[in-house]
């Protein structure tokens, strides 16, 4: 096994011993500007430039702090011109602070790509920690915390997100993910299916005004999200497989599951009336209220 060594001094911009700059991977706020960190503004203002996922939103920031060290862009698009580049400034003895839109970067971006080239270089790299959506919105959920996986975001393709899902179904962590507003409802309806009923948070606009956790079952999120438009960016925590699920026993076993629609519909009207029964029948079988109200009213 290769051991890896690299040297830094924060305290003086430019190279280190080793004769190399040092990457910066700084963290910037998920909404809240004053969760930028002291230590953070003055690593942007020290370094000799600043690598940006989207250089028009880091502006904004670097424009608010009154920090003027140069910009470049580096994103999933030109990555394989811009990285050797940045890499080259590294090697030449510049100091380059790395940021993504927001939070921590090298996480579901490509900036994990230029962190893995610069420790293969033996080039510095230093995490200047500060917001995270994901762990924010663990420590918020309610659910267990003292084992986690985070997956990034969901596939978009319905059969490779069914998969996607199944594979982590037997998972005993607590799940974190992300999702986009639009796409909330066929993932929810997705992970009904993978997982069962299980306890979830779905968190919302984190440390902005809008800031909102909706707790309860998959069924119950779901059925509430089909009263209220999904609005924001989405962090996703889910419970982790039992020990059953996680064995094999028992997977995706509903009481239903050999009745058709219309059967469905029908046992839940014994104890309330159609509407309400058809609605509790779309949040068992995750699919939209007008698929079961059509499938029983053909």
């Amino acid at each position: 096994m290769r051991v890896q060594r690299s040297y830094k001094s924060e305290s003086v911009p430019g190279a280190n011993v080793s004769g190399s700059g040092t990457l910066y991977l700084v963290a910037t706020p998920i909404g809240n500007l004053e969760d930028m960190t002291m230590r953070a503004i003055r690593v942007l203002r020290e370094a000799d430039l600043i690598a940006a996922e989207d250089t028009r939103q880091t502006r904004k920031l670097l424009t608010h702090f009154e920090i003027h060290t140069r910009l470049v862009s580096y994103h999933e698009h030109n990555k394989s011109a811009s990285g050797p580049e940045l890499i080259r400034l590294l090697l030449e003895g510049q100091s380059i602070a790395l940021v993504s839109d927001a939070g921590l970067p090298a996480i579901s971006d490509p900036g994990a790509d230029l962190v893995a080239e610069a420790a293969e270089q033996g080039i510095a790299v230093v995490p200047i920690p500060g917001a995270n959506a994901a762990l924010s919105a663990l420590i918020m959920s309610g659910l267990p915390t003292e084992r986690f996986l985070f997956a990034g975001f969901p596939p978009r393709e319905k059969k490779t997100l069914g998969k996607w899902l199944k594979d982590l179904a037997k998972e005993r962590a607590t799940l974190i993910m992300y999702e986009s507003p639009h796409r909330l409802g066929k993932t929810l309806s997705a992970m009904l299916e993978a997982f069962g009923d299980r306890r979830i948070a779905v968190i919302r606009e984190l440390t902005k005004k809008h800031e909102e956790a909706i707790r309860g079952l998959i069924s119950e999120c779901i059925g509430w999200f089909e009263e209220h438009s999904p609005l924001g960016e989405f962090c996703l925590v889910i419970d982790g497989a039992n020990e059953s699920e996680s064995d094999g026993q028992g997977e995706n076993e509903v009481w239903w599951a050999e009745l058709d629609v219309e059967a469905h519909v029908s046992h839940y009207e014994s104890t309330m009336d159609r509407k309400e029964a058809i609605k509790q029948t779309a949040i068992d079988r995750g699919v939209p209220k007008r698929d079961v109200y059509n499938e029983v009213n053909r």
